[in-house]
């Protein structure tokens, strides 16, 4: 293994921005490992990846392919388990609509190499950074922070972000049968889980451009969701994975 770290990106229907985004990752100066989980893309999303792997990326490009739109923590949770399994330590997420620069990649890193288990790429930690989106929508996201940091009690401004940067370490900790939300609240419960169990988070600001390809995955079912599961997150008890 040339690289210990990668980048999982989930993927539903993201053929006008996957062979990009790619590029862009593979680019970059320090080497970073890719690892595409897709729900079963039916615009050839997942074949456009396996392209790629085949002409030129065999090494460092990796896909699984699951059958049906099953949710973003679930994606990411399958994610987790192959890449600890790989035995990479620094594992990132990001999203494949260059919402986040795969340039910032570097300083998620860099975070952690100075001291951070979780690195967090924050839209909300120096102001607000966030380009193209309505009003309203940054209005919701921003109190929906401020209202998961109250009632959670955690120190995070940006508490449903998905570009991130993990140490293995936190990973083998979480015990992610215990992990109960799979829409954009599973991003907060992993953040809560990793503060609970003693970890270091860090946020690194970033600016957060809305995708110009593609559709966005947001609904109001997920943002119910993430509501309701975090007043039922304060109340539960956080253990560690079996074994740890």
């Amino acid at each position: 293994m040339d690289s210990d770290k990668i980048v999982i990106i989930p993927t539903y229907n993201e053929k006008e921005n996957i062979e990009n985004i790619i590029r862009a990752i593979r680019a970059l100066k320090e080497n970073y490992h890719i690892l595409i989980v897709d729900d079963g893309s039916p615009d050839g999303t997942a074949q456009i990846v396996k392209t790629l792997q085949q002409s030129e990326f065999s090494h460092s490009l990796f896909i699984l392919e699951r059958v049906g739109k099953q949710g973003l923590g679930t994606a990411y949770i399958s994610g987790f388990n192959w890449t600890l399994t790989h035995k990479y330590k620094y594992i990132f997420e990001m999203d494949a609509d260059f919402s986040h620069d795969p340039n910032d990649l570097p300083k998620l890193y860099h975070a952690c190499l100075n001291g951070a288990d979780l690195a967090i790429g924050s839209r909300y930690c120096n102001g607000i950074s966030v380009i193209n989106w309505p009003i309203g929508r940054v209005i919701m996201s921003y109190y929906a922070s401020a209202y998961v940091r109250n009632i959670l009690g955690i120190n995070i401004f940006d508490t449903t972000a998905g570009f991130k940067c993990y140490k293995r370490e936190v990973l083998e900790k979480i015990d992610f049968s215990k992990i109960r939300m799979k829409g954009y609240g599973f991003q907060i419960e992993m953040k809560y889980n990793t503060i609970k169990l003693g970890f270091k988070t860090a946020e690194v600001p970033i600016i957060f451009v809305d995708r110009k390809q593609g559709t966005s995955k947001m609904s109001s079912g997920i943002f119910g969701e993430a509501f309701w599961g975090v007043l039922k997150m304060k109340f539960r008890r956080i253990r560690p994975r079996p074994n740890n």
